[in-house]
């Protein structure tokens, strides 16, 4: 799970003074110095005695060596990258490789207009994105025959499992059983095990054709095609579900709904599945977009995002996140999942790849695909083998005694087959696939006889039946038959970026999200082939420059957090959080105290602590805080007291929601320990303790990790995440497992995500951060993003007051200003504020959280003083604008806030009424009038989107 850590290098006397960590960090030293005069201290070393309590300052520096440049850093990582091999992989189970168009990969994954974006929130600075997404909804909706669609799911497996859950929330009273059908994917089946035992799920895993459903079975969930590549028609087993009042699940591979019946068509109730073939590379298990399809009836009920049609301020259409109230963190204890990353930028990448090809091209890929794996069955036939059938892309092959000798030539060819029993493998074809690969494909099954030629092969009889082929259309929409061109296609993405504000445009200054700088040296290595072309599932051999990655990444955040183990597994920091509960629950009953299932919370948590709380099996119990925003410890003691023979662990956030350092932290664990609880910390803020404090010294014994926060993976448009755990020793033999690859603890909580290591092929992005920064650039980033906030809070306080302070009135890394007075003296609301931000040119900050009616603003380390100043006085000018307001001088129903946004179409209209010039509406602060970002869309109206609720492409008529 770990080694030996990189040693320190002795420092080189002719070493590049071009240090990354001078790039990665905005402000010089000459601005640190004059940031620091103007928050009342003479060095970094002064300010962080006071903002951090010296009872958990650690004394242990970390051992993540000397900082490297980025040549030397990209250096080690082509090093380490050799050591991967790329055979010839034909093991299917739902990870296949494909091409992704050179144009989507230029110009998304590997564009920061694309990956340094936030998630939609403020939907008129995001209508590029939220277009592409509701292209991925439309395809998903089109592909399955469902009636709506989310964008997206974190994987296939947990896609399933949330499937479970939402067929569970619809089941007779009584019912709890889910069946599972053998023939799913074994990763997936093992997610669904692991979701499904803290809520008293029985699972049932048979044949769906000897299965004898009873009253208590509430679901069913069924693989199409199936793992071995048989294709099943499943309407009669559906139909029998649905008389037994059970709900159907179809997990399918979206590729062979090109040629197959859509399962809308057969009766499923939900469809789920994985688009990584739609474009996106294998990466060694992630990061995939997955879907989940279902009835328009369960549209409120559906767990993660949907993109919605509705109106701006003006009647135009515009999108928008819709059914905002039914996010699962905005239903805390009452979620019926933790959903909270989705896999935006994966989603975008598979919606270009359909947008690209269109419906005819698609269906081109489905056939030809099919087409090689028919040529290649009657191949084998001839050499005497059983083929199953029907099949669309994946063979199952009956060898024999032949097994072993066939996977010993398939080695040498360097090839990889999956062995599903002792005389049966498959083989799994994509559209990578060539005649000559087949070719060499019957080389290895003759055992080195000689072959006849793959074109003398092809025939034409019919592998697939006609009630099993699809005959309704999909992707009709004119967005999916206008871009085949790459002309086209470049200047369709392109005009979508225009829309959407991005790290490359201004700071984001969001409060607990984190949006710094995402180096372009950490994002080269995702893209190369020795990371991006590797199956999760192959042997281990060739892995070995992936195991040395994540061996040294899971060493190096283990000495950053003080922790003994570390998971990689959870692919979102909603999976963090529920991976470390499961940990601690499976501890507790490896002790016969599994009754322990009370769950303390502060109530100013992030609303996905409760919702994983629940989800773990835990009954949530509120913990009060004081003025200041900390934890109250008397009502702490209370409740620990009141649960003692109870308490299961306490769930809280550090530095605290509130964005300060609370001094009673080690106070507040040793209550929990005190009463046979354990603690796990929210790590959604360790950006304010790396290289200053360790969690796992000062009492926590679980902590998660946002590494699209912390360690620098962008956050590309609401995910990928990456929410890997870390744990005290006595917890490191309950860490996620997966029942095809050796990894976690010996007593496994089982698998979190379907891959062994979640979404392993952006981990380089912090392996990466953390060799260019070294030791003593992570503890500097720390101190600055501590001294950038305080900065930002002391130039505000005049104008917001800042709501929380230390003890020394200071902050941590983030600040809350109030803008509740405001309602009071103007009329003027938060969400005016944040959507007149806009006409500045910047994202609003965290608006609303934890505290109703305030901003939480976050600058992090990578913003220079400049680009601070910047984003303070347009928080100053809006504040005089609300003056104005308050003093009578601008109306307080008709001005600039309250029509926020301003397009360039409403300023340079015929009719303006309002009693503010257009160019106070447009150009309110001189760097606009020099470059200016023009919101798309006027101000969207909700409540209208969620009254007429559509969540597919909109025909034209829509937009006239």
């Amino acid at each position: 799970m770990t080694q030996v850590p990189r040693q320190n290098k002795s420092e080189d006397p002719f070493k590049s003074t071009d240090a990354f960590v001078d790039r990665h960090i905005g402000p010089n030293e000459v601005e640190i110095q004059e940031m620091l005069k103007s928050v009342g201290y003479a060095s970094l070393d002064e300010l962080i005695k006071n903002a951090v309590p010296p009872a958990i300052r650690t004394k242990n520096p970390l051992k993540t060596g000397i900082a490297l440049s980025e040549y030397e850093a990209l250096s080690e990582m082509r090093a380490i990258a050799s050591e991967n091999k790329i055979f010839r992989t034909y093991i299917g189970m739902g990870y296949n490789d494909c091409i992704t168009p050179p144009v989507i990969q230029r110009n998304i994954i590997e564009n920061p207009g694309w990956y340094t974006q936030y998630t939609p929130y403020q939907a008129e600075i995001a209508q590029g994105r939220l277009e592409a997404l509701l292209n991925f909804q439309t395809m998903i909706m089109d592909l399955t025959g469902m009636g709506i669609a989310n964008a997206s799911m974190l994987d296939e497996g947990t896609s399933a499992a949330e499937a479970m859950t939402l067929c569970l929330a619809n089941a007779v009273e009584g019912a709890k059983t889910f069946f599972v059908s053998e023939d799913c994917h074994p990763q997936t089946i093992d997610v669904v095990r692991t979701r499904a035992n803290p809520l008293g799920i029985e699972i049932v895993v048979g044949d769906h054709r000897k299965f004898n459903f009873s009253g208590n079975i509430f679901g069913v969930l069924l693989q199409y095609p199936a793992t071995d590549g048989v294709v099943y028609d499943y309407a009669s087993f559906i139909a029998k579900a649905h008389a037994n009042k059970s709900m159907a699940v179809v997990a399918a591979d979206l590729l062979s709904l090109c040629l197959l019946k859509s399962p809308g068509e057969f009766g499923a109730d939900i469809v789920v599945g994985n688009t990584q073939r739609f474009g996106v590379p294998l990466g060694f298990g992630g990061p995939h977009a997955a879907y989940l399809a279902t009835k328009d009836e369960f549209k409120r009920q559906m767990p993660g995002r949907i993109v919605g049609v509705s109106i701006d301020a003006n009647g135009k259409p515009a999108l928008r996140l819709a059914l905002q109230t039914r996010e699962q963190h905005i239903r805390r204890a009452k979620a019926t999942s933790n959903i909270c990353t989705a896999q935006v930028l994966l989603a975008v990448m598979a919606s270009m790849y359909a947008v690209y090809h269109g419906p005819k091209g698609l269906k081109k890929i489905a056939q030809r695909v099919h087409g090689l794996a028919s040529t290649l069955a009657y191949g084998l036939e001839q050499l005497g083998y059983k083929v199953a059938t029907p099949f669309f892309d994946t063979l199952k092959i009956e060898v024999g005694e032949d097994l072993s000798k066939i996977l010993s030539h398939a080695q040498i060819q360097k090839m990889n087959f999956r062995k599903i029993s002792n005389t049966c493998v498959s083989v799994s074809l994509d559209e990578t696939v060539t005649t000559k690969d087949l070719q060499d494909l019957l080389q290895v099954f003759s055992l080195g006889e000689t072959v006849p030629s793959v074109e003398s092969l092809i025939s034409n009889e019919k592998v697939l039946s006609t009630n099993l082929l699809r005959q309704t259309e999909y992707l009709t929409h004119p967005v999916f038959s206008k871009y085949h061109s790459e002309t086209e296609m470049l200047r369709y993405m392109q005009r979508l970026q225009a829309k959407d504000l991005s790290l490359t445009t201004s700071m984001i200054p969001l409060g607990s999200c984190t949006m710094k700088l995402n180096a372009t040296a950490e994002m080269f290595p995702v893209t190369w082939p020795e990371f991006g072309k590797i199956h999760p599932f192959v042997p281990a051999e060739q892995v070995k420059g992936y195991r040395q990655l994540t061996d040294r990444l899971e060493t190096m955040l283990a000495d950053i957090t003080g922790f003994d183990g570390v998971s990689l597994q959870p692919n979102a920091g909603s999976q963090g959080e529920y991976a470390g509960l499961l940990v601690i629950q499976k501890y507790h009953h490896s002790r016969g105290e599994g009754h322990r299932d009370v769950c303390l919370i502060p109530n100013s948590a992030h609303g996905t602590n409760p919702a994983s709380a629940v989800m773990a099996g835990l009954k949530v119990v509120g913990v009060e805080c004081d003025a200041s925003g900390n934890v109250r410890l008397d009502d702490l003691r209370k409740k620990a007291e009141q649960y003692s023979k109870q308490l299961s662990s306490l769930m809280i956030t550090y530095p605290s929601t509130h964005g300060v350092f609370e001094e009673t932290i080690i106070d507040i664990c040793n209550v929990v320990h005190q009463h046979g609880g354990q603690v796990y910390m929210d790590g959604a803020n360790m950006n304010a303790q790396v290289g200053l404090c360790k969690p796992g010294e000062f009492g926590a014994d679980v902590c998660h990790l946002n590494l699209h926060k912390t360690f620098c993976i962008p956050h590309g448009g609401g995910g990928p995440g990456m929410g890997p755990i870390g744990v005290k020793s006595h917890l490191t033999a309950f860490l996620p497992s997966n029942p095809m690859v050796k990894v976690g603890g010996e007593q496994s909580v089982g698998a979190i995500s379907a891959a062994p290591w979640g979404s392993a092929s952006i981990l380089p992005i912090s392996f990466v951060y953390i060799l260019m920064m070294g030791a003593l650039g992570l503890k500097k980033a720390t101190e600055v993003a501590i001294l950038n906030a305080n900065y930002v809070a002391k130039k505000l306080d005049k104008y917001y007051p800042v709501l929380y302070r230390g003890s020394h009135g200071l902050v941590a890394h983030e600040c809350i200003v109030d803008l509740r007075p405001l309602k009071v003296t103007s009329g003027v609301e938060v969400m005016d504020v944040a959507k007149r931000l806009m006409d500045y040119g910047f994202h609003a900050p965290t608006v609303s959280f934890p505290v109703i009616g305030t901003m939480m603003i976050e600058p992090t380390e990578s913003e220079t003083q400049g680009e601070l100043d910047r984003f303070c006085d347009a928080m100053i000018s809006i504040r005089k604008e609300i003056t104005e307001i308050e003093d009578g001088k601008l109306d307080r129903d008709d001005n600039m806030l309250k029509h926020a946004p301003h397009t360039a179409a409403t300023v340079i209209a015929d009719k303006w009424e309002h009693p503010y010039s257009r160019e106070r509406a447009a150009f309110p602060a001189p760097w606009t009038k020099q470059h200016k970002f023009w919101p798309s869309v006027s101000r969207i109206n909700d409540p209208h989107g969620d009254r007429n609720l559509i969540c597919s492409c909109p025909t034209m008529e829509t937009y006239s």
